[in-house]
């Protein structure tokens, strides 16, 4: 799998984010809704009645979910393109299978990127074969999914991209922020090239005009962060619900993989 297909094709999937999980009445969405109960927005096709407005409407959190493609896995693959509207029977075992394969295609994300970075040269057959054992998991029936001890995968995943990360970083000599508190941070226009944020919260975070370039934001929490003109062009295991999550603008620069949240437009 390669990036292309870590990315979600809501038109090739059941819906599953709007019935699958649960949400709590807070800034991010309007009202409760348990696991397992179909958004009232959920329309006959599968598609959200208010996409266009859901920030609007108060279901922010909506707009920054990414399944990296395993909504429509677990649609078409593992249950071979039968909804669980049409097969009722199968609704708990789908629903149970789509956050754990989203646990595996996002680290087939990571792994895919770290492929990619000729820092990592030395790494590749290391990395090879965990995308290849990621990508058997991803196969498998919904019974062999539910029974993956994600954990001890993850134990295996995560030191290689550890040191595919310290390759990239070590030339650059940046701090190391790994898992530190620094909500409401104030670094604007800082050179933060190659640093470690593996982890750290960022929460409202002010890194405008920030050099975040080869810096690792690994699981960094950039909830509300200010990314307003920073470069972030080459950074490590960025994904798109971070940068959905944060504020920038027309001259934040992010990596080709991402696209740009349309609410950042109208940001101050």
């Amino acid at each position: 799998m390669d990036r292309l297909e870590l990315v979600a094709d809501c038109g090739s999937c059941f819906g599953l984010c709007c019935v699958a999980l649960a949400f709590e009445r807070s800034a991010d969405f309007p009202v409760d809704k348990d696991a397992g109960e179909p958004c009232v927005n959920l329309d006959d096709g599968f598609g959200c009645s208010i996409h266009a407005t859901l920030r609007d409407v108060g279901y922010r959190g909506c707009t920054v979910y990414d399944c990296f493609g395993a909504g429509q896995q677990v649609s078409q693959v593992t249950f071979g393109g039968m909804s669980w509207r049409e097969a009722p029977e199968t609704s708990a075992a789908m629903f149970a299978a789509l956050p754990i394969m989203r646990q595996l295609h996002e680290m087939l994300w990571y792994l895919a990127e770290a492929a990619a970075r000729p820092e990592a040269a030395t790494l590749r057959d290391k990395i090879a074969r965990l995308r290849e054992s990621t990508v058997e998991l991803t196969q498998a029936d919904a019974d062999v999914l539910d029974g993956i001890d994600l954990p001890a995968h993850r134990d295996r995943v995560s030191p290689v991209l550890q040191q595919a990360s310290a390759l990239v970083r070590e030339p650059h000599d940046g701090p190391d922020h790994r898992g530190a508190a620094m909500l409401g941070a104030k670094r604007r226009g800082a050179r933060l090239r190659g640093a470690d944020f593996r982890g750290a919260l960022l929460i409202a975070a002010d890194l405008r005009d920030a050099d975040l370039r080869s810096s690792d934001l690994l699981g960094a929490d950039l909830r509300d962060a200010r990314l307003d003109g920073a470069d972030l062009t080459d950074c490590l295991f960025l994904t798109q619900t971070q940068v959905s999550s944060a504020q920038g603008d027309a001259a934040t620069r992010i990596p080709p993989a991402l696209r740009r949240p349309a609410h950042w437009v109208a940001s101050p």
